[in-house]
């Protein structure tokens, strides 16, 4: 097949979390796969650009990626992806990961008008109350406007956890044929590193609904807390003060960014891994610590909470926290079990195969 994703923002954009992560990794296992992936995004970087060509595509993993110059950087309105998009035709299938952006009710115009079709990803976006935490009113006029026409045109709708497609059904928009198809994961050997005792971390970006607050308010003693990621937000001086009143300031540490070879040694030395969001579609950072052995604590708003505890890989709430602390035998075996999910369910080839089945019944159902 020839399949395109278009992405407001792509690789390597490191500093939106998950969903670029998550959006190169199914692009190239399926190139790997054997079809002709190409991504149509933007070069934005924050509030600058990525030094990367915009004359001709990258080829990054087998995926051959054109970056795209925006004017209007919070949009990501390009011209130049618009005039792109008048090619889609020569594509069998269309992915876009974006809603309340231009890019993509750019490209779902495109592909109602050659006949293409077309899956959306939310990404976690289509949930109530993150609606109506920011921009309320702009975010409603949007969806029930020029999203809803690009929701009901689609050929599927793609979800990563039940969670992710529950919420999004309270919103009330059109859902045509939903699939769930969860993130996947190279599944990468966990370092030789030593198990550190009464050590909890947080690997993501450092946001306002990751539940932080609630961790530095009940760490317990003698127990450490390490947050990796960028803050975007400018929220760490809040998590400071707060600390600081907890009088927990000297346990509290702030890493920013981690990647690569020291974000697994990170991952693989922490007694448990903690992230207690408000509403998290998926967790790919779930599946990270998993991977390297380390037990999980949830909140039940994490799209892989349930698969997490039906696998004994996790747990969820603060209060099985100090239980898990005491005990190293549960927290191995939780370890154990968190890996094998992960070799069974949630490697990179075995995503892709599901949503190229995705793609194909999306083809077939063409008119």
């Amino acid at each position: 097949m020839r399949i395109l994703h278009v992405v407001p923002t792509y690789f390597p954009a490191r500093r939106y979390g998950g969903p670029i992560v998550a959006v190169h990794g199914l692009c190239k296992a399926l190139a790997a796969r054997g079809h002709e992936v190409d991504v149509f995004t933007t070069n934005v970087d924050g509030d600058g650009t990525l030094d990367v060509p915009v004359a001709a595509p990258v080829n990054l993993d087998g995926v051959r990626v054109h970056y795209f110059p925006s004017p209007f950087p919070r949009l990501y309105w390009s011209p130049m992806m618009r005039r792109a998009l008048a090619g889609i035709g020569a594509y069998d299938v269309a992915h876009t990961h974006a809603v309340y952006l231009w890019p993509g009710i750019a490209l779902a115009r495109a592909a109602q008008k050659h006949g293409v079709p077309y899956i959306v990803s939310p990404r976690g976006m289509l949930v109530p109350e993150l609606i109506r935490q920011k921009n309320r009113v702009v975010k409603t006029l949007w969806l029930q406007t020029l999203e809803r026409r690009a929701l009901a045109g689609a050929a599927s709708i793609h979800f990563t956890a039940p969670l992710e497609l529950q919420e999004a059904q309270r919103v009330g928009l059109p859902l045509p044929s939903p699939a769930v198809v969860p993130n996947g994961i190279d599944l990468e050997p966990r370092p030789d590193v030593p198990r550190e005792e009464n050590t909890l971390v947080f690997l993501g970006r450092v946001t306002w609904k990751k539940g932080l607050d609630r961790v530095i308010e009940a760490l317990p003693p003698n127990v450490r807390f390490l947050i990796a990621g960028n803050d975007e937000e400018g929220l760490t001086p809040r998590l400071r003060e707060l600390a600081e009143k907890r009088g927990v300031a000297d346990r509290v540490e702030f890493l920013g960014p981690v990647y690569g070879a020291a974000k697994n040694e990170l991952l693989a030395r922490a007694t448990l891994f903690v992230l207690l969001s408000t509403s998290e579609n998926f967790g790919n950072a779930v599946l990270e610590a998993m991977a390297m052995e380390t037990p999980v604590v949830l909140s039940p708003d994490v799209g892989l909470a349930d698969e997490a505890v039906r696998a004994n890989a996790g747990v969820i709430g603060l209060e099985s926290m100090d239980a898990l602390l005491r005990d190293p035998v549960r927290r191995a075996e939780l370890g154990r079990n968190g890996r094998a999910l992960v070799a069974s369910r949630f490697t990179w080839p075995r995503v892709a195969e599901a949503m190229e089945n995705v793609y194909q019944c999306s083809i077939r159902s063409r008119p």
